[in-house]
């Protein structure tokens, strides 16, 4: 069995890395793709990985699946396209860490996956599937994922979603809302950041919004607090679980992190999502911080993912 499956975008983040000597920008490669970036992250936490998506055959692409591979993901179901480029994005950093985003994808490789080039047996062999939004932005990918999705309903996955907005994506927020909410009825676990709250369930407040979609379905949802910690929510109660205290250098892949270490602590406990009360979800929530935690005090992305010893580290110590 593989523990987690994730469909979507593994694409390059060109990372603001300073300025050169003549005063103009630098950008540094690195892998990255939230999907790609929660594979690595559970990988370093000693667990089973496999990916589903698309990149071009290009030097990026190729230094994509090297990376995923070295990293022990399962690259079986990366497809190699030689007609499409591989999507970049050029992520700027402020000060504080935070980072804004600019997009190559016109189209991008992620955004051209074929229903008829999703590996159907990956998914059947996998405890989790998770998804992000990305991949529904654009046909074919919107598609793929639909067709990804329900073959993981049918193989009886426990099946995750982060629905991650980048505003430049989509043609209108209206839209970006009607897709983004259009998958959350059949999922079982979801995390949406403080800020995506309104977009998913038109409730700015993270208690009501969990509250909205736990309604739909889904059997746990946590809402991200930043430096605050998490908002976790299950159908037997509510918690909000601090962060680990640290000064962030760099906050790229801090969310896959997180989320990568909750899948981990949710696929060792063995429980179906449904059979999760509150107290054990926050543990999940605890231990996702943790990661986090480690993961921002490095330069962000794939490379900064932590070991699971780092993580158990600083859970002991706490």
């Amino acid at each position: 069995m593989i523990d987690v499956t994730a469909l979507g975008e593994v694409l390059i983040d060109f990372t603001d890395a300073g300025t050169s000597a003549g005063g103009q920008k630098l950008f540094e490669r690195n892998p990255g793709g939230a999907p790609a970036n929660v594979l690595v992250a559970c990988r370093r936490l000693g667990h089973s990985a496999a990916v589903i998506g698309k990149v071009g055959d290009d030097m990026h692409g190729a230094f994509l699946r090297d990376v995923l591979d070295e990293n022990g993901v399962d690259t079986q179901g990366l497809v190699t396209d030689p007609d499409v480029f591989t999507t970049l994005a050029f992520v700027a950093l402020s000060p504080d860490g935070e980072r804004s985003f600019s997009f190559a994808r016109k189209p991008g490789a992620d955004t051209m996956l074929r229903s008829s080039e999703v590996d159907r047996g990956i998914i059947e062999e996998s405890r989790v599937f998770h998804m992000g939004s990305l991949s529904l932005t654009d046909e074919p990918a919107r598609s793929a994922s639909l067709v990804a999705l329900a073959r993981a309903s049918a193989a009886g996955c426990i099946k995750s979603y982060d629905p991650n907005y980048r505003a430049s994506l989509w043609g209108s927020k209206a839209e970006a809302a009607a897709q983004m909410r259009s998958v959350v009825e059949h999922m079982d676990v979801v995390k949406i950041s403080a800020e995506e709250c309104e977009l998913l369930t038109d409730k700015a407040d993270p208690a009501e919004a969990a509250a909205a979609i736990l309604s739909q379905g889904p059997s746990i949802v946590v809402v991200t607090l930043d430096a605050e910690g998490a908002y976790v929510a299950t159908q037997d109660g509510d918690r909000t679980v601090p962060s680990f205290r640290t000064e962030a250098v760099d906050t790229t892949g801090a969310g896959d992190s997180f989320w990568g270490g909750f899948l981990c602590a949710l696929v060792e406990s063995g429980k179906a999502p449904a059979e999760v009360g509150i107290d054990e979800a926050a543990e999940f929530v605890r231990f996702g911080n943790a990661v986090a935690s480690l993961c921002v005090r490095a330069r962000g992305g794939i490379p900064a993912m932590p070991s699971r010893e780092a993580v158990d580290k600083l859970l002991a110590g706490a």
